[in-house]
Parts: C-alpha cells; structure tokens; sequence
C-alpha cells in the first residue's frame, strides 16, 4: 500500500518543512508516502465560499485514481488515540488497498461533491489548526502509526 497526503497550497514556514520532512524521510523505512501539494487557487478574492470548495474539489478529484481510497480530514471526523489510527493503518492494509490517500481541505472545508467520493473522514482534533501545521501533525501520526505496530519504542503508552 501506497499513502498520500494530499494538501491545499503551499507551506511558507521553512521550519515546518524541515520537520515534515523529517518524518517523511523516517517514513521511507515503512511505507511509500507522498505529500502532494496542489497550488492554491488564484483570485480568490473574487469567489464566495462555496464557488472556493467546488474549485479545491475539482482539483482534488483529479488527482484521484478510480481503486484510491479517499479519506478526509475533516472536524466531524473519526478521533482516534494513535494505537487506534495504527490499527486503523494496519486494517487498511490488510484490505489490500493499493492507496490511501489523505486529503486536507481548503480554509473552508470540502465540497459536497468530495464528501460523496470519500470513504471515511478522521478528526486530528476538537481544536482548529493552521493547514500548514496539519500537515506535519498528520505525516506524525502515520509515522507513530506505524512504529506501533512495529513494536518500536517512539510511542510511550
């Protein structure tokens, strides 16, 4: 199985980047991962919310292939303690999935087109975070993810 971040724009910080990629590179040892960024949408002056969500959605089904299971992240999602989301990796896997995408919306959510096409959504958490510091929260987490089911003494339970 294959797992991919999908994310709305770009992340300015060059210190989030540095650790994102951090994890990414510690990743390589378990899985194939991808972050994969889509540009932010020009103009959005000009467009209310929801014309913003349907241009995200387009631009987020299109990087989609028809056996991708698509899961969101989303505040009324699923919250999972992370023994939870390692198992929820590892049934994943056992589904023979052949990838897994995570997808972290637009400052607006996800349009209703993208809801229909996901399987699952996940809540990271109650609290709102910045998209930028959601990204390294979540290549955290599937990290930790999976050094729990390695047995591996990154998680302290």
């Amino acid at each position: 199985m294959k797992i991919r971040l999908l994310a709305i724009g770009k992340t300015d910080d060059k210190n989030l980047l540095q650790l994102i990629e951090n994890y990414q590179n510690r990743l390589k040892h378990y899985i194939k991962f991808e972050l994969d960024i889509i540009p932010d949408i020009k103009n959005v002056k000009n467009l209310s919310e929801s014309q913003q969500k349907e241009k995200e959605g387009e631009l987020i089904l299109k990087k989609l292939q028809p056996t991708d299971v698509l899961i969101l992240l989303d505040e009324k999602g699923k919250d999972f303690r992370s023994v939870g989301f390692a198992d929820y990796l590892q049934k994943k896997m056992n589904a023979g999935i052949k990838e897994l995408v995570f997808v972290i919306g637009g400052p607006y959510g996800f349009s209703d087109t993208v809801y229909k096409a996901a399987k699952g959504k996940i809540s990271l958490s109650k609290m709102t975070f910045s998209h930028q510091m959601i990204r390294l929260f979540m290549v955290e987490q599937i990290y930790r993810g999976f050094t729990i089911l390695k047995n591996e003494p990154y998680h302290h339970e």
